[in-house]
């Protein structure tokens, strides 16, 4: 089984962006070459700043979008917090 992670990016305006992926330095990597998404590309570089634990791409993809609709200072605290990444 193939395992998958949730990821936020600090991009250099500050934002913040949620991902999903089953390889976290590759997909960085592809945020900061300009090919990852449309809303990382005009905001680089980025840099990882908080990955959840693996999960199944379900989860993966549920806590994505819990993720997503969370404030901002909920972000924050989720970075400041940290998992591991």
């Amino acid at each position: 089984m193939t395992s998958w992670k949730v990821y936020l990016l600090r991009c250099s305006d500050g934002s913040l962006y949620c991902g999903t992926t089953t390889d976290i330095e590759r997909r960085v990597q592809q945020h900061n070459q300009g090919v990852g998404s449309r809303y990382t590309r005009s905001r680089l570089p980025v840099r990882l700043v908080w990955s959840s634990r693996e999960l199944s791409k379900s989860e993966a993809f549920k806590e994505e979008y819990r993720i997503k609709r969370i404030s901002k200072d909920m972000k924050e605290q989720l970075v400041a917090v940290g998992v591991s990444h």
